[in-house]
């Protein structure tokens, strides 16, 4: 056989395998577990970190205000240096709407060795910790949630969780977001399955969370060293799960019904810093690790559509039927994530190009790591930031 019919079946083989035996991390029936109201409803601080977030604060803060919970519940919004008037928007909109008490906090510059997200984490937890709350709710400023969110969030960790997380549904109403946000939650679905996770005896290399809406138990966070154990890494979420499934809790990890993030990224420019400034940190810094992804995404993504057309065009039956059928099982995977975006399904078989933009993502990311930009965000940058502590 040519080397084009042997490349497309060894993508359609990985397809086939990814199909059944990647923990079915396509679907998107994992939502909350089921919930039982506790006879006692704990207490929760909210905590909130803040950076220059005027623009989506209107939009999420009130979501917060409003929670219908039972028992106490307090919000701690940590201002992190915001340039923008973040600060004094938040008590604007909490004189205006009422509802749960808010705490305005200023921690000023991070002490060295600490990502700025993290720091503000750790002045909010702190101050939050000081009213014994059972339970926290770390949360992004731009998640708006609906008024019986946290009720859920905590009736489901009852269940026995340490961390309950869901993963917000990001916007999508741009052209660009319709073509490259689902992606996103699609191969965080594929890197880490969600019933991998969830599972009574999860695998050890199974762990994550996203870190828009994370629930966690405060003596979880205390076992764990929450956030002083991981205060380096940049995907803090999956290293706060980390940290928290290797000290003994266990974790919950789901999709979002009535959790949003209403953060625009109308542009390709937006998206491709918001993805980039992360993805070599995920590769911990390694060139082999880069190499790899990028053979990786070529061979099972790119693979399939270049090799059926490559096939038709030189009369390679085999090549053309192997590589359309390995982009046919690719289609269809991604067809529940697009449902849950409420998108057209027409936009399935685009997923290689999207892939593809991914790939050069990351590259992109590795080239700025090396010319010591790192991760960017916000004004600040990390020439060398962990994805998640070795320790952990």
């Amino acid at each position: 056989m040519s080397a084009l019919v042997w490349i497309a079946l060894v993508s359609l083989i990985i397809w086939l395998w990814l199909l059944l035996g990647q923990g079915f991390f396509w679907r998107t029936d994992q939502r909350l577990p089921p919930q039982v109201d506790p006879a006692h409803w704990p207490d929760v601080a909210v905590v909130v970190p803040a950076r220059d977030e005027a623009e989506v604060l209107p939009l999420s803060l009130p979501s917060l205000l409003a929670q219908d919970y039972p028992g106490r519940a307090e919000i701690y919004l940590v201002d992190d240096g915001s340039s923008d008037g973040t600060g004094r928007l938040a008590r604007s909109l909490a004189q205006r709407h009422g509802g749960l008490p808010l705490t305005l906090v200023s921690p000023g510059e991070p002490e060295a060795g600490w990502t700025g997200k993290l720091w503000a984490l750790r002045e909010g937890m702190a101050l939050a910790r000081a009213r014994g709350p059972e339970y926290l709710l770390l949360t992004d400023a731009d998640i708006a949630h609906e008024p019986d969110s946290l009720r859920k969030l905590v009736a489901a960790a009852g269940s026995g969780f340490d961390l309950v997380s869901q993963m917000a549904r990001l916007r999508v109403a741009s052209g660009w977001e319709r073509l490259i946000v689902p992606a996103f939650v699609y191969f965080f679905a594929q890197l880490y399955p969600f019933r991998w996770i969830n599972a009574p005896r999860p695998r050890a290399t199974a762990t994550a969370a996203a870190g828009g809406c994370v629930l966690l138990r405060a003596d979880a966070a205390d076992r764990a060293r929450i956030p002083d154990a991981v205060r380096q890494a940049v995907i803090d979420d999956v290293s706060v799960a980390r940290a928290v499934r290797a000290s003994g809790g266990r974790v919950w990890l789901g999709l979002a019904d009535g959790v949003d993030s209403v953060r625009p990224y109308p542009h390709l420019a937006e998206l491709w810093r918001m993805i980039s400034r992360s993805a070599y940190a995920q590769l911990r810094h390694s060139p082999a690790l880069l190499l790899g992804t990028v053979a990786g995404l070529a061979l099972v993504y790119l693979a399939p559509p270049v090799t059926f057309g490559a096939g038709l065009a030189v009369g390679s039956v085999g090549a053309a039927w192997a590589g359309g059928l390995a982009w046919l099982v690719m289609t269809g995977t991604y067809l529940p994530m697009l449902r849950y975006y409420r998108q057209p399904l027409a936009l399935a078989p685009a997923l290689p190009f999207t892939a593809l933009l991914y790939l050069l993502m990351t590259v992109d990311s590795a080239v700025r790591h090396y010319r010591g930009r790192g991760a960017a965000w916000k004004g600040r940058t990390y020439s060398r930031p962990e994805a998640a502590p070795d320790q952990l």
